[in-house]
């Protein structure tokens, strides 16, 4: 597999190699080696979830609070998606910015979301459904939950919906950026890079 960075740092594309044949194809969709190695993000999944969806359904944004914090892999595993990645660690250079990737279920293609970042994604098929591998055991209470139509990120959804969007009843509700900076919901840059700090050494 290859990986490379994305335009949010502690965003990973994650591309592997299909090997293919008459019966039809193999790949590697995730190595924890290879990936410590290339990102210094020590990452072992402690629950996996899975999501359907019709086409035009828009998940997130959604991240995890510091702590416990929660990264995330995640592939689509039938239909098509697109997957965005926003930056919202408070101090972050990089503060605001997001990046799209194009998830096929044809071709492995994997996002590595590091703990702090949100994550969200629109089915351009019906019956999408995605894999999250996720470092963190589900913990009621840690959830953070941000506008997907915040219009300050201006994240590019209108271009690939087809309809109207279908959002469920707590995303639409969903603070904006803004609001969720100034009631004290959104990690820091700081909490971040010492979270990193402490998985890899606990695993070394």
């Amino acid at each position: 597999m290859r990986i490379e960075e994305t335009a949010v740092p502690d965003a990973y594309r994650i591309m592997p190699q299909l090997l293919t044949d008459p019966r039809g194809s193999f790949h590697e969709s995730y190595r924890y080696d290879q990936l410590a190695a290339e990102t210094g993000h020590h990452f072992v999944p402690r629950q996996v979830n899975y999501s359907s969806s019709a086409r035009n359904t828009v998940r997130g944004l959604h991240g995890v609070s510091i702590p416990p914090g929660q990264a995330k892999l995640v592939s689509c595993v039938r239909g098509v998606l697109l997957d965005v990645v926003v930056d919202v660690r408070v101090g972050s250079p990089t503060f605001g910015r997001h990046e799209t990737t194009i998830l096929d279920a044809r071709n492995g293609l994997a996002v590595y979301v590091a703990e702090g970042l949100a994550h969200g994604f629109v089915a351009l098929t019906d019956d999408t459904c995605i894999s999250y591998l996720c470092s963190t055991e589900y913990q009621p209470g840690t959830q953070l939950d941000l506008r997907a139509f915040d219009p300050e990120l201006a994240l590019p959804w209108a271009h690939w919906l087809t309809g109207e969007p279908l959002l469920s009843e707590k995303d639409a509700a969903a603070p904006t950026v803004a609001e969720a900076a100034e009631s004290g919901l959104l990690p820091s840059y700081e909490m971040c890079l010492e979270l990193y700090g402490r998985v890899r050494e606990s695993i070394a």
